[in-house]
């Protein structure tokens, strides 16, 4: 028996390790370690569906930059914060920024499912110009808004963030999203300026415009000017033309002078004015151009936009005034289009 007690000591000195083994093993992997360590794998392997499911697919924009002479390929919201910097200004208020941010992704998502580029180098999908949107990398951000980079671009992205994955549709269909600085108290019809009609692209009153610092523009001229940029010979009366019709937007459609009829689009870029709202008084030699509104005015009236926010508008109470009977819908479909046809 005495022989016997050691050996069983023994053996319940092993049964005892045994047993404290995998518990000295498990303790620095304590149920708060082992929970992080499960809660990170899920992250990592629900991130990649996230970004689909909240972005849509990964595209990109082949961005002809006119200065340098390249096509630079930007992410598509990259692009669009690069957009929203350059046609709005970051003091604007965020709910208009968030509008700027839709109607720019809708502009090049609609771009891109056309794919019918005209005078761009091939492979390149738009300019960096006003000939389709401008835009600016950040490089060039930081030299133009210096030590007020950090703030505005921060401002901008917010506001591109929001907005991320939405466009506008009319019909199931990305509207032609255009946009312009200021009006003349009204927007305008489509069909008032260019030569398409578009049903979300119809006059609407736009008051809040006459406290835009663009409102009002003063333009002077010399007669001999005026007639060789026109094509015209002014009377001896001392008169200049008269108004024959106005657009929906209360803008010049008509004039006549001496005989001669010219639409008011074509006066404005013939004459570089910043509207087709124009009226205009002969003193001596010199003609003295008053305009009201700045741009086309077709579409979103930016500092519209702004004081629309100012009282308490949102960014979709925003883009359906401005764009009628259109919707806020995801991007995802139509970008998955373009992935396919890739």
């Amino acid at each position: 028996m005495k022989r016997i007690k050691p050996l069983i000591a023994l053996l319940s000195f092993l049964f005892v390790v045994v047993l404290l083994i995998p518990t000295v093993l498990v303790i620095p992997f304590n149920d708060g370690e082992v929970g992080k360590l499960a809660e990170e794998l899920r992250k990592q392997e629900k991130v990649p569906n996230a970004k689909a499911t909240e972005n849509g697919p990964a595209v990109e924009v082949a961005v002809y930059r006119s200065k340098e002479k390249r096509i630079e390929r930007i992410p598509l919201e990259q692009y669009v914060i690069g957009v929203v910097a350059a046609e709005m200004p970051a003091e604007f208020e965020m709910e208009a920024l968030k509008a700027q941010a839709l109607t720019a992704r809708t502009y090049i998502v609609k771009q891109l499912l056309n794919d019918q580029p005209i005078s761009l180098p091939k492979g390149a999908n738009v300019t960096d110009t006003v000939m389709h949107q401008v835009y600016y990398s950040n490089d060039e951000l930081k030299r133009l808004w210096g030590s007020d980079y950090e703030w505005k671009i921060k401002k901008i992205t917010e506001a591109v963030q929001s907005t991320s994955g939405q466009i506008l549709t009319y019909d199931n269909k990305p509207i032609e999203a255009s946009f312009f600085s200021t009006s003349n108290g009204f927007t305008e019809n489509s069909e008032a300026y260019w030569q398409n009609e578009f049903p979300y692209l119809k006059s609407v009153a736009s008051p809040w415009d006459k406290r835009s610092p663009k409102f009002y523009h003063q333009k002077v001229i010399s007669v001999a000017e005026f007639e060789r940029k026109l094509g015209v010979k002014l009377p001896q009366d001392g008169s200049v033309g008269v108004i024959l019709s106005r657009t929906p937007g209360k803008r010049v459609d008509v004039v006549e002078i001496n005989g001669k009829k010219l639409k008011g689009r074509e006066v404005r870029e013939k004459l570089d004015l910043t509207s087709t709202d124009f009226t205009w008084v002969r003193k001596g030699d010199q003609i003295v151009i008053t305009t009201k509104g700045y741009g086309h005015g077709v579409g979103m009236s930016q500092y519209g936009a702004n004081f629309m926010a100012k009282e308490g508008k949102t960014y979709d109470q925003i883009v359906k005034y401005y764009y009628r009977g259109v919707k806020i819908s995801s991007a995802t479909a139509f970008l998955n289009k373009l992935t396919v046809k890739k």
